[in-house]
């Protein structure tokens, strides 16, 4: 082969691997999904609320606590109003999180809060994750605070106590008219009838720690953020 043959074959190489490197690497998607996160860029997500910070590492969303500021969402640029949506979290045990869903926020509520559903992380003995919350609005909603017939308890029995702590959890939230189901490492959490909002943005929250400036920082991680559209 000639020198310039030759270089022109490492260039080709060079880019071909270049192009290899910004591929989303993660597992294929199921049927009918597509990724909100392409594993490397922040590309159709804007930050509301706070100043917590979001950064992609390794091919996830990590968001970092910081001192003084109020809860934070990384949110999907566009509406979703009937879906499945799944993803994979990691949450630092000092630290809860949620999952935010037809989630809104406009100017004539609380100067534009970021409110409504949310998808619970919580590492705590409590152990509520999967179950659902109002934020900033009603409150718990799934497991309902007060409610003699089901309580938390209850609810940590039936899915809470499926939490890794130490690991990757994995979540699918499904909204189909006024039911909302979720699911947590494959077992059933919650399941909720409430027609309060029909859409809204999807939020990946970094809950607020108040004065406290802990090393190492608190941090959750997202991956493998997909959703499918119900028809």
């Amino acid at each position: 082969m000639t020198r310039p043959a030759l270089l022109c074959a490492l260039a080709l190489t060079a880019a071909a691997a270049s192009a290899d490197h910004h591929e989303f690497t993660g597992p294929p998607l199921e049927p009918g999904f597509v990724r909100l996160f392409d594993g490397r860029t922040l590309d159709g997500w804007e930050k509301k609320g706070g100043e917590a910070t979001y950064e992609v590492v390794d091919g996830a969303i990590v968001g970092t606590a910081v001192p003084n500021t109020p809860n934070t969402f990384l949110c999907t640029t566009k509406d979703y109003g009937d879906f499945e949506l799944r993803l994979d979290y990691k949450c630092d045990d000092r630290l809860n999180s949620g999952i935010m869903f037809r989630a809104q926020s406009s100017p004539d509520y609380k100067d534009g809060r970021v409110h409504g559903y949310q998808c619970e992380i919580d590492p705590s003995d409590r152990a509520a994750s999967a179950g659902i919350y109002d934020e900033a609005r009603r409150g718990w909603l799934f497991p309902k605070k007060g409610d003699e017939e089901f309580t938390f308890a209850d609810y940590k029995q039936k899915a809470g106590r499926f939490y890794e702590n130490e690991g990757w959890n994995s979540v699918i939230i499904r909204c189909e008219g006024d039911r909302i189901t979720t699911t947590l490492n494959g077992r059933e959490a919650a399941d909720l009838t409430d027609a309060t909002d029909a859409s809204g943005f999807i939020g990946l929250q970094v809950h607020g720690i108040g004065k406290k400036d802990p090393e190492p920082p608190m941090q959750v991680r997202w991956r493998n953020v997909r959703i499918r559209e119900l028809k």
